[in-house]
């Protein structure tokens, strides 16, 4: 069920990405510009700004941000337990709503670590 979801979400960011980039959007440009700045390796690892956005993402609630993100900190060599950690940042950031984020985020880690 959960995979289904996830595959859904990767191939409507896809579509959406193509989409924007069809009709060039320099708002959207900027954002990519942005995020290839942001999530560069610096003094903080592209591992550890990942695993920020993990945190920030169940904070916010922000489903698609949580997949994203959790799979960009697993193929950076994130392992599970580094991933739990920033969902447990995040739900002390966001208090009790943060908790509900956060089985979403363990549904894309059982997907995402499953193999």
């Amino acid at each position: 069920m959960i995979e289904e979801k996830l595959r859904e979400m990767a191939r409507t960011r896809k579509w959406a990405h193509g989409k924007l980039l069809e009709k060039g959007s320099k708002v959207y440009q900027g954002f990519i510009r942005m995020e290839e700045a942001a999530f560069s390796d610096g003094t903080l690892s592209k591992k550890q700004k990942e695993l920020i956005a993990v945190g920030i993402s169940v904070c916010v609630d922000c489903e698609s941000c949580m997949q994203w993100h959790i799979e960009q900190a697993a193929a950076v060599g994130a392992a599970y337990d580094e991933v739990l950690e920033a969902v447990e940042v995040g739900m002390e950031m966001g208090g009790g709503p943060a908790t509900v984020s956060a089985r979403f985020a363990l549904q894309v880690m059982e997907a995402v670590f499953a193999s």
